[in-house]
């Protein structure tokens, strides 16, 4: 290889493990590091590559759909997997690596685990030496929803939703760590005495690697209901009102640069990484996503335009939603970073384009021959169960003569997209920093029309970049040191829009309204269930 320094970022998602090894040419001490380009990519599909664990789309399949399980052992194998896929050429040059797992998982882990973790063997698979550390033979991930008694327990004992975000960032959510923690000691007393260890899935990946228990960083404990989001540290509340004993079986919180160790000698024996290679912390699939597309700096934000809309970005300060319905995590370089979704994304455009009997070409004429502001015309575009203000029932408002009519099909097209912006402007306000950049990224994000009303409603530039495994990504660059910054190929740039004053004004002057709309209808709906990202 070249002359460039490597450093590889791991992502434990949820179908599939990813290794990612990126290439950083050498700088001065006094400048930014800048990422230089893709390496080698490594990807272990759980399903079809390692069908022993009989997983469907990533989980062990079940008849209740609030359960989301895996057995962790899987998550090892596909590491030892991609490891292989990588080849020992690509792996003798890695300066430094870092996990990125998906948030809100958790493992269990029992006594003698250290121990054991630092004696693991290059012969032997890690699923065979590290089945028996567990205590809990399959760890509950994010999709997991089965927490909603525990949820509501701990939200009661901390004194309320309001007061509960205060304290952890978020108001309790089913597939948080914590909740999940309390129904583990409750339902399971005997596995949780056994439990010495409770680890999430970024530090159980990184303890394996290091051959020792690694901490929990800033980043992926804010995602658990537990971390006293100001103070950084576990808070003695949020434990007592999980689980009896949780303060003993949590190492202390790290910030999320911290390198934990060096590679452990079974990978060095066995895939010929380098002995001198450090580990950083690992981290959530959410703040390494942040790194991966270039976002530093408090004001700087993403918009991740899928199937859900999503919403997050770096905070001056900590600054928590008073509805508690948005998060507040820990980014990688240390500021609060704020993410809020909104279920109805391209369900909604789709919704309308589909009733309307047009394509997506169809669909930005139609943006295209409509005015900003729409004539006054509005829409609250709640097609499914909102998450964001919590809406359970599915219901459209139509405001100030939009009709759902042949006729008005453009107009439908427009008011879906403003009001979706105007959510987003409006429900973001409590995060106190308002946007100077977003960086917009999914399968909605090379559309010049929508890009176009966003940065108008949001008032500031929007340009898109298309990032091929960005939590990934995000993992080798914390690897590297947290002042990286991407730059193509690592990201491919695509359009991009300004905010043009005049519709700027007018999306100012419709603000008041749609607020007063959302109001009016939250006062004559039932709030939905809460849900995580």
């Amino acid at each position: 290889m070249s002359g460039g320094a490597f450093y590889l970022g791991i992502d434990v998602g949820t179908q599939s493990l990813t290794a990612l090894l990126v290439e950083v040419p050498p700088t001065d001490g006094d400048s930014d590091d800048r990422a230089k380009g893709i390496v080698a990519r490594a990807r272990v599909h759980y399903d079809t590559e390692l069908p022993a664990y009989g997983t469907v789309n990533g989980q062990l399949p079940g008849d209740d759909p609030a359960i989301g399980r895996v057995p962790p052992c899987m998550w090892l194998d596909g590491l030892d997997l991609a490891f292989e896929k990588l080849g020992a050429e690509a792996c003798r040059d890695v300066r430094g690596l870092s996990v990125s797992g998906q948030q809100h998982g958790s493992v269990y882990l029992a006594a003698g685990a250290n121990r054991a973790l630092a004696a693991l063997a290059p012969h032997r698979s890690l699923a065979q030496q590290v089945e028996p550390l567990l205590s809990r033979a399959e760890a509950p991930i994010w999709t997991d929803s089965s927490t909603t008694r525990e949820c509501a327990a701990i939200r009661h004992t901390l004194g309320g939703a309001a007061a509960t975000a205060d304290l952890t960032g978020s108001d309790t959510f089913e597939r948080f760590t914590g909740p999940q923690i309390r129904r583990f000691a409750r339902t399971d007393p005997e596995a949780w005495a056994d439990t010495a260890h409770v680890c999430l899935v970024s530090s159980f990946v990184t303890s394996v690697l290091t051959g020792r228990i690694a901490p929990i960083d800033h980043g992926d404990g804010s995602g658990m209901n537990l971390l006293d989001i100001r103070r950084l540290e576990w808070s003695e509340a949020a434990m007592t009102a999980t689980a009896e004993g949780l303060d003993r079986r949590l190492a202390p919180p790290c910030p999320p640069w911290t390198v934990v160790g060096h590679i452990a000698p079974r990978f060095v024996s066995r895939h010929g990484l380098p002995a001198s290679a450090r580990v950083v912390a690992g981290s959530g699939d959410n703040p390494c996503s942040l790194v991966g597309v270039g976002v530093r700096e408090p004001g700087e934000a993403v918009l991740s335009l899928g199937t859900s809309d999503t919403y997050f970005g770096l905070l001056k300060e900590v600054a928590v939603d008073p509805d508690a319905n948005g998060h507040v995590f820990i980014a990688p370089n240390g500021h609060p970073m704020s993410l809020i979704c909104f279920r109805n994304g391209s369900l909604a455009r789709e919704a309308v384009r589909d009733r309307f009997g047009l394509d997506w070409p169809g669909f930005d004429a139609a943006l295209r021959a409509t005015p900003p502001g729409n004539d006054g015309m509005m829409m609250l575009p709640w097609f499914e169960p909102e998450i964001v203000p919590r809406i359970a029932t599915p219901h459209v408002h139509r405001l100030g003569g939009l009709r759902d009519e042949p006729e008005q099909a453009a107009r439908n097209c427009r008011a879906v997209v403003e009001g979706q912006f105007l959510s987003m402007r409006l429900n973001s306000e409590w995060m106190a920093t308002r946007p100077t950049r977003i960086v917009a990224t999914g399968g909605a994000s090379r559309n010049r029309e929508l890009l176009q009303i966003a940065a108008d409603v949001l008032g500031c530039r929007v340009e898109s970049l298309e990032v091929s495994d960005g939590a990934a990504l995000g993992a080798a660059l914390r690897a590297a040191g947290r002042r990286i910054c991407p730059l193509p190929p690592i990201g491919e740039p695509g359009p991009s829009a300004e905010p043009r004053p005049e519709a700027a004004a007018i999306y100012d002057a419709m603000l008041p309204r749609y607020a007063e709309a959302q109001r009016q209808a939250l006062s004559r709906a039932t709030q939905a269930p809460r849900r995580a990202p």
